[in-house]
């Protein structure tokens, strides 16, 4: 099977050495994404539901740009800098992932990239 970069400026582009997204086959693996604005590149202000908003647009974004949709999403993980978020990240989710529920983990991590609050990766297959 072939394996494909996908990207989009919708997203931000990486800030590392790593693509949006790599589809082999039906299956489309989507990074980590965070709350970074894809325009300016610059961490959204705002509390966690307001980081949450922005890091499901920016994975809605690169599912897009593969042709798949937050239905085709299979897996995620959550990576939460503080469990007490979970309440409010777990209500903004549950809004982009309310017709087909993924499988999912949620790991408390001690710090994520540009001190954003969470960061959220999946994996979608049609």
């Amino acid at each position: 099977m072939s394996r494909v970069i996908v990207g989009t400026t919708d997203a931000p582009n990486p800030i590392g050495p790593y693509s949006q997204a790599i589809q082999i086959g039906e299956d489309l693996f989507c990074s980590g994404q965070i709350a970074l604005d894809p325009k300016t590149m610059n961490v959204v202000e705002g509390d966690v539901a307001v980081q949450t908003e922005q890091v499901c647009r920016n994975l809605g974004a690169v599912l897009e740009a593969g042709g798949y949709s937050y239905d085709d999403v299979v897996k995620t993980t959550i990576f939460l800098v503080d469990m007490n978020d979970f309440q409010v990240v777990n209500e903004v989710y549950g809004r982009y992932f309310a017709n087909a529920k993924p499988a999912r983990s949620t790991v408390a991590v001690a710090a994520l990239p540009r001190d954003v609050r969470v960061e959220i990766d999946c994996i979608a297959r049609k």
